[in-house]
C-alpha cells in the first residue's frame, strides 16, 4: 500500500476549530482565543483530534445570571425564570437575576447590568431579543458560558446569517463559549436522579424533537444531559459528543440533527466516540429536498448530500436510524446492554406463528438464528411437546410458561453458546401466560451476561406485567413493536463489531506530503479542466498505472508512436474541457494498421475542427485487455471537503448509479468494505464463468486516489496553485486476480 510519511504539524486548539470550518492552513491569520492545547494536524492542514470542551461548568454551574429574568405574571421570561431558580435549586447553583429597572426578582437581589454582577457566573442565560449588546458587555466579567435563546438569526436567510456571523464573532472576543441563539431551556431540566446503571446524553438542533426521549425517564431509563444547540454559533453538535464521549456515566449519545456545522469537526467527534467504545445513535433528517429544504430554513445549516452523510456516519460507527421512536429504542438498547458474548439470536414464544412471523422479520433485517443443536432440542424437548419446533425459533406451545417448566426453558436456551440475544415476543397480554413469562424473563436476565429482549405487543400498555415487571427491570430491554426490536439488535451487535475492530483512520493520516506532490503541483491550473493526456500524468505522479501511449500532432508521428506502442491501439482525441471525446466521436478501437492510424488521426482532427475543439493532440494508446470496469474519483462535498467515490464504470456508473462514498482518512478495511456496499460488486468476484477480477489492486487504486484527495484538495493543496476539485477515473478496467488495474481515461478539473 502507499505509505505514508509522519511528521508533526501542530497548532492550538481554537485555530484547529477555525479550520475545521474550512480555512486553509497557511491561508492568514486565524483569529479568534485559543488555549494551550496542541493539535496535531494532517497533510491537508486539517485537525486530527477533536479538542473536548470543558463543559463541566455549563451543566454543573455554582452560579447563574439570567439577564432578562422577570417575576411579571404573565410574562414569557416569568416563567422561564421560574423554571431557572427551580433547576438552579436542584443543581445547587446560586441564581444573579440581571434587569435594568427591578431591584429584586423573586426576591432575589437584582443587579442591573452583566458588569454589576456580585460574583464571576458560569453560565450566563440571555432573556433578552438582542443577546450581541450583552454578549460583548461579558468580555470583562469572566462569564464561561451564555445562552442566547432569541431567534431570527440564520434560521431567517441571510440578513440573519450575517447577525448571527456578528454574535459569534463578539462571543470569541470576549473569550465566552455560547450556546445558540435560536435555543431553548431543554439544557436546564430537571432529571429524575432516583434512576441507576448507563445514561444517555442526549443532543437535539429542535428542543421539540427531544421530548420523547426526556419522556423515557418515566419508563425507568435514565438520561443524564440534554444539549439543545439551536444554531450553533459557537457550540455545537460536536462539542457536546466529544464532552459526553468523555463521560463515566453515559452509555449511549442520542441525537437529533437538522444539519452540520463542521463535518470534519463531526467524525472528529465521532471519532473520539468511537475511540471510548461510546454508542451514538441518530437522527439526521434531510433525506429528501422536502426534508433538507425544512432543516435549512430551520437551523440555517447545510444539510449536505445525504448519500456522504449516511457514508461518513457508517464510516464512524454513528448508527442512524429513521425515526424518534427508534432513536428512543436503539439509544437504549445500546446504553443498557453489555457487550455481546455472540451474535446468535434466539426466538422464543407462546405461539409458533409468532415466532414464525419474527423469525422472517429478523432474518430479513440480517440477524443471524443459528439452528439449536440437536441435543439442546432434546433437551427442550424434556418441557415442550415433541410435535412443536425448537431448532429457533422456539415454540413452547403455551402451557409450559404458566408453571415450573418456563423459567428452565429460557435458562436452556441462554446457556446454549451460539445464542448472544434472546428476543421473546409477547403479541398481547394472556394472564397468567404472559405475566408468568414476563416474570421468569426478568428474572433470568438478573442472573446471565446475555441480553434479554421482549416485545410488548399491547396496544394498551397499561398492564402490570409491561409497567412493573418488565418496564421495573433494568436489564431486560423491552419494545412495542417487531421493527424496532430487530432494528435495535442489529444496531447493537454492528455496534460491537464496530469497536472491536475500530482503528481510527487519523491515526494513520498522513502528516506530511508524498513525493508525489511535487510531480503533482506542476499540472495543476487555478480553474482549468485537465486533458485526458495531463489528467493521466497525474495519476501517473501517484502510482496508478495508465496504458502506454503518446500524446502526437502529426498523423506521421501517430503512425511511430502506434508502432512504439503496439499494435492493436486506441486512439482518442485529447484537449483541455474535453470530457466526453464519445459522445463526438473522437475515439477509435481495435487499430491494427498504419493505414489505418493515419486515416484516423486526420478523421479525429477534421471532427474537432468541426466541432470549435482546440485539440493539444491526439493520443495513441495501448489495448487494454478486457476486464470489469469500474470508476474512482474524487468529489468535493460542502460539509466534509474531498471525498472518494466508487463504482461501476463505464455509462453503468451514470445509468444505475451503483456507488459507495468515504471521507479520506481511511484505511484499507473502509477500501475494501466500500467495494462490498456496491449492488454489482458480484462482478468483480467472478459471473459466468469469468475469472475473479484483482481486487487487491481496485483497493490500492482507491487509497492512492484518498492520498491524492487529502494533498491535492481544494483546501489543502498549499501549493499557491490550484487544488483539485474533482477527479474522475473512468473506466478503470480491473483486470483478471494478479494483473493488475488500468485508468483508461482520467478526468481532473481544478479549482
Amino acid at each position: 500500500m502507499l505509505g505514508s510519511t509522519h511528521g508533526t504539524l501542530t497548532m492550538t486548539s481554537r485555530s484547529a476549530r477555525v479550520l475545521a470550518c474550512g480555512e486553509r492552513a497557511g491561508g492568514g491569520t486565524v483569529h479568534g482565543r485559543a488555549d494551550d492545547t496542541a493539535v496535531e494536524l494532517d497533510v491537508s492542514g486539517r485537525p486530527l483530534h477533536a479538542p473536548v470542551p470543558d463543559l463541566d461548568r455549563f451543566f454543573r454551574p455554582e452560579a447563574v445570571a439570567v439577564v432578562g429574568a422577570s417575576d411579571t405574571e404573565g410574562r414569557a421570561n416569568t416563567g422561564i425564570t421560574r423554571q431557572l431558580l427551580a433547576w438552579a435549586d436542584r443543581v445547587g447553583a446560586r441564581v444573579h437575576p440581571v434587569h435594568p429597572s427591578r431591584r429584586e426578582v423573586f426576591g432575589l437581589p437584582c443587579a442591573p447590568t452583566v458588569a454589576a454582577l456580585p460574583e464571576p457566573v458560569d453560565v450566563a442565560v440571555l432573556l433578552v431579543a438582542d443577546p450581541l449588546p450583552v454578549v460583548q458587555q461579558l468580555a470583562d466579567t469572566k462569564t464561561r458560558f451564555a445562552v442566547a435563546f432569541a431567534s431570527g438569526f440564520a434560521e431567517t436567510g441571510e440578513e440573519g446569517a450575517a447577525a448571527q456571523t456578528r454574535l459569534a464573532e463578539a462571543a470569541a472576543r470576549s473569550g465566552v463559549r455560547l450556546l445558540g441563539p435560536n435555543t431553548n431551556l431543554n439544557a436546564f431540566e430537571c432529571f429524575r436522579d432516583d434512576l441507576d446503571g448507563p445514561a444517555i446524553a442526549l443532543i437535539t438542533q429542535s428542543g421539540h424533537q427531544g421530548r420523547p426521549l426526556f419522556a423515557l425517564q418515566e419508563l425507568g431509563i435514565r438520561l443524564s444531559h440534554w444539549a439543545p444547540t439551536g444554531n450553533e454559533a459557537d457550540l455545537e453538535t460536536a462539542d457536546f459528543l466529544s464532552y459526553f464521549a468523555t463521560l463515566p456515566e453515559v452509555g449511549a449519545v442520542a441525537a437529533y440533527l437538522e444539519g452540520l456545522k463542521d463535518g470534519r469537526g463531526f467524525l472528529l467527534a465521532a471519532d473520539r466516540a468511537a475511540r471510548n467504545g461510546v454508542p451514538v445513535v441518530a437522527v439526521k433528517v434531510g433525506r429528501t429536498r422536502a426534508g433538507a429544504r425544512t432543516a435549512a430554513s430551520h437551523t440555517g445549516k447545510l444539510t449536505g448530500a445525504d448519500a456522504t452523510v449516511d457514508a461518513a456516519m457508517r464510516q464512524f460507527g454513528v448508527i442512524r436510524v429513521t425515526g424518534l421512536d427508534e432513536l428512543q429504542d436503539t439509544a437504549t438498547l445500546l446504553a443498557r446492554a453489555r457487550p455481546p458474548r455472540a451474535e446468535g439470536v434466539a426466538v422464543y414464544a407462546i405461539s409458533g406463528g409468532t415466532g414464525a412471523h419474527f423469525a422472517d422479520l429478523a432474518t430479513a433485517e440480517g440477524l443471524s438464528l443459528p439452528t439449536l443443536p440437536a441435543r439442546k432440542q432434546d433437551e427442550l424437548h424434556q418441557w415442550i411437546p415433541e410435535y412443536l419446533s425448537v431448532a429457533n425459533p422456539v415454540d413452547n406451545g403455551g402451557h409450559p410458561v404458566g408453571d415450573w417448566r418456563g423459567r428452565k426453558i429460557i435458562d436452556a436456551i441462554l446457556a446454549d453458546p451460539d445464542v448472544g440475544v434472546l428476543i421473546c415476543p409477547i403479541t398481547g397480554p394472556f394472564p397468567p401466560m404472559s405475566d408468568k413469562l414476563a416474570r421468569d424473563l426478568v428474572a433470568a436476565a438478573e442472573e446471565t451476561d446475555k441480553l434479554i429482549c421482549v416485545v410488548w405487543g399491547s396496544p394498551v400498555g397499561t398492564e402490570d406485567a409491561y409497567r412493573h415487571t418488565l418496564l421495573g427491570s433494568s436489564r431486560v430491554v423491552t419494545f412495542r413493536t417487531f421493527g424496532n426490536c430487530v432494528r435495535a439488535v442489529r444496531a447493537y451487535l454492528d455496534h460491537h463489531r464496530f469497536s472491536r475492530a475500530y482503528r481510527s483512520p487519523f491515526d494513520e493520516a498522513p502528516r506530511t506530503p508524498s513525493p508525489s506532490l511535487r510531480k503533482a503541483r506542476a499540472l495543476l491550473h487555478p480553474g482549468r479542466q485537465l486533458s485526458e493526456h495531463a489528467g493521466k500524468q497525474l495519476l501517473r505522479a501517484y502510482g496508478i498505472r495508465v496504458p502506454r501511449e503518446q500524446l502526437c500532432t502529426s498523423a506521421a508521428g501517430a503512425v511511430r508512436a502506434a508502432a512504439q506502442v503496439g499494435y492493436p491501439v486506441v486512439m482518442k482525441a485529447s484537449a483541455p474541457q474535453l470530457a466526453h471525446k464519445s459522445e463526438y466521436g473522437l475515439v477509435r478501437l481495435g487499430l491494427t494498421s498504419a493505414s489505418q492510424v493515419r486515416d484516423t488521426y486526420r478523421e479525429l482532427t477534421e471532427i474537432a475542427r468541426a466541432e470549435d475543439i482546440e485539440l493539444e493532440g491526439v493520443l495513441v494508446c495501448q489495448l487494454v485487455d478486457p476486464g470489469v470496469e469500474m470508476a474512482v474519483g474524487i468529489t468535493q462535498d460542502e460539509l466534509f471537503g474531498p471525498t472518494v467515490t466508487v463504482g461501476l464504470g463505464g455509462v453503468l456508473i451514470e445509468v444505475l448509479q451503483d456507488v459507495a462514498v468515504r471521507v479520506p482518512p481511511f484505511g484499507e478495511d473502509q477500501a475494501r468494505a466500500m467495494l462490498g456496499e456496491l449492488r454489482g460488486a458480484a462482478l468483480l468476484h467472478g459471473v459466468r464463468g469469468r475469472p475473479p477480477a484483482d481486487t487487491d489492486a481496485l483497493v490500492e487504486v482507491v487509497l492512492r486516489v484518498q492520498r491524492m484527495a487529502l494533498e491535492l484538495s481544494a483546501n489543502g493543496s498549499g501549493n499557491g496553485g490550484g487544488g483539485l476539485a474533482e477527479l474522475d477515473i473512468n473506466p478503470l478496467v480491473v483486470l483478471e486476480r494478479g494483473q493488475g488495474a488500468v485508468a483508461l481515461d482520467a478526468l481532473a478539473v481544478c479549482r
